[in-house]
């Protein structure tokens, strides 16, 4: 399987989610979705996912924008998923890449009701976050080249949530840098949450841009918590003792981890004495506050 393929599988689970709390919260939504040439058929992928809610569109407007230049053959194939979905979705296809989502996004009416956003091939340009974030709630999936963190960006751009992961397929295929932007804890949660469950043997490895040392860490619903475990130990190192609470928040919003897997990273450095907690017994609940014990870094 291709970072193409894990993409795709990441934004029908995306869709998933956000797709029923977008009906539920206003009475229309957009879906943009924006690639630079390569591979567009996650547009199919979702369509087929937005007419498995055709009884909840029933009395909402929902709008899919696909932006791409993907051969002759796109319209027909959209036109094909397009005869599935009920008349409350209109599906509009723009040629060009996601330099022409600002425009398509201001036609479309986008501003001010949920907007989810696709930018496969993109740049942070700040005239395609700004459209991307216009939305109320506004959600981007960004996909570029790795190199450069998408955080700064994003959160300028209006995005206070951000993760982001590199996908590193097998052999000499290149690696793609993700970031995804929101504002909502849930949606954060769920996305988190769809990224460690898309098929492990998809040939494809991620890379927290966080993790100093690159370690890279195959796709698992319980993935290793080794880089985990040295970035809890720097921010302890950075910012001193904190509690439970405050580490797994860490681990949701700076990493690439969620944060059940922070607990497991806890229970590890604890074991192995390179942290120490107050009270020293108990459950490791959220009010327990975990301290680095001095030279024991290697523990990790």
């Amino acid at each position: 399987m291709s970072t193409d393929a894990v993409l795709r599988e990441l934004l029908v689970r995306r869709l998933d989610h956000w797709l029923p709390a977008a009906l539920h919260r206003a009475r229309r939504a957009t879906l943009a979705l924006a690639y630079a040439g390569g591979d567009a058929t996650g547009a199919q992928e979702a369509l087929r996912v937005v007419a498995e809610f055709a009884d909840r569109l029933r009395g909402r407007q929902l709008t899919v924008l696909v932006v791409a230049d993907d051969g002759t053959d796109l319209p027909t194939r959209l036109g094909a998923a397009e005869a599935a979905l009920p008349a409350d979705v209109a599906v509009h296809l723009v040629p060009g890449g996601p330099d022409r989502l600002p425009v398509a996004l201001k036609a479309a009416g986008a501003a001010g009701a949920p907007l989810l956003t696709v930018a496969d091939g993109a740049d942070p340009d700040p005239a395609l976050l700004a459209a991307a974030a216009s939305g109320r709630p506004a959600e981007l999936l960004l996909v570029t080249e790795p190199g450069r963190s998408l955080r700064p960006a994003l959160t300028g751009a209006g995005f206070p949530l951000v993760t982001e992961v590199e996908l590193v397929p097998d052999g000499d295929g290149p690696a793609r840098l993700l970031g995804y932007g929101t504002g909502s804890d849930r949606g954060l949660e769920a996305f988190k949450d769809a990224l460690w469950a898309v098929d492990e043997y998809a040939g494809v490895r991620y890379r927290d841009p966080a993790d100093p040392q690159g370690r890279l860490l195959d796709i698992s619903l319980d993935p290793d918590p080794g880089p985990l475990r040295r970035e809890l130990l720097a921010e302890l190192a950075r910012s001193g003792p904190r509690t439970v609470t405050e580490l797994r928040r860490f681990a949701t919003t700076a990493t690439v981890y969620r944060a059940a897997d922070a607990n497991r990273a806890l229970a590890s450095l604890l074991a192995g004495g390179a942290v120490s907690r107050d009270p020293e017994h108990g459950r490791l609940g959220g009010d327990v506050l975990i301290s680095a014990v001095p030279h024991a870094g290697s523990s990790a």
